[in-house]
């Protein structure tokens, strides 16, 4: 079977009908430039981007120009070029399919690996992860999203941002007003904002709480059903919101209560529940 090379950065992302993108900059990366081969034959190129799902197993070659095929496969080449293998590019099609269906080059995602390596010091591999695990992350405008989040979560103290963990990813595909949001309903609860930022800041998986269906539940049950403060409990304790209320807190409030117990929610909470239970028979 014929093949011809492509050689990233050198290669051009233009396609008959668009205007000329300016050329990639160089990358500061420590991996050594790949060399991808795909194949020139259309009916390889339909049936190799038919394993990666970017295209429906169904779907008749006919409906996909040369011009489309060459766009979609430059992206790709630009991708494993950012260390992204075929299984890997496979996943970003199931997570993100616009990402291969709409008109996008990789210019107009380089800005984001950028900001990831220089604003959020981020390596390549990293970088990688980050976007596997958010993928819409390649989605995200820099100046409008990215940068303003990645400031406000410095403000609030967070720390190793670049650490590939899904909460990372999420937060830094969350715009600020949501996170304005928490804060403020916080600030509902009797928080002042200092306190309620540094709930947050001890506990930012809470921005990915719901309000409704998470946050006000276990609120009303802290302060109705166990009568504690509900003000000082989460300045001593802001994790208490990562707990189930239906299978942790409820059946360990009922239990020590039958026992007339009286505990802090943190050991109330945090013990497994062998420890927890043979504890308190």
């Amino acid at each position: 079977m014929l093949v011809h090379s492509l050689y990233f950065p050198t290669v051009s992302s233009v396609s008959p009908n668009k205007t000329p993108h300016k050329p990639l900059p160089p990358s500061s990366s420590t991996h050594p430039p790949l060399l991808i081969r795909f194949p020139t034959s259309h009916r390889e190129n339909i049936r190799y981007l038919k394993s990666l799902n970017i295209i429906s197993p169904t779907t008749k070659k006919k409906f996909f120009s040369p011009q489309t095929i060459h766009q979609i496969l430059t992206l790709i080449n630009y991708l494993k070029y950012k260390s992204f293998s075929d299984q890997q590019i496979k996943k970003l099609a199931f997570l993100c399919p616009e990402l291969f269906s709409s008109d996008i080059v990789p210019t107009d995602i380089n800005p984001v690996f950028e900001f990831l390596t220089t604003s959020l010091l981020a390596s390549q591999d990293d970088s990688r992860d980050l976007i596997l695990r958010c993928p819409d992350l390649l989605l995200s405008d820099i100046d409008d999203s990215l940068r303003p989040t990645l400031d406000f979560l410095k403000d609030l103290g967070l720390k190793k941002l670049n650490s590939p963990s899904n909460l990372n990813a999420h937060l830094l595909n969350t715009r600020v007003d949501k996170f304005v949001e928490k804060i403020g309903y916080l600030q509902s609860l009797g928080l002042t904002n200092d306190e309620a930022r540094r709930v947050c800041g001890r506990l930012p998986a809470i921005f990915g709480y719901s309000i409704e269906n998470n946050l006000r539940g276990k609120v009303e049950y802290l302060a109705e059903e166990m009568e504690r403060c509900v003000v000082e409990e989460l300045k001593v304790f802001p994790q208490y919101f990562a707990f189930s209320l239906d299978t942790r807190i409820v059946p360990r409030h009922l239990h020590l209560k039958a026992r007339n117990v009286d505990l802090s929610l943190q050991k109330m909470l945090l013990w497994s529940d062998q420890r927890f239970y043979a504890k308190w028979k």
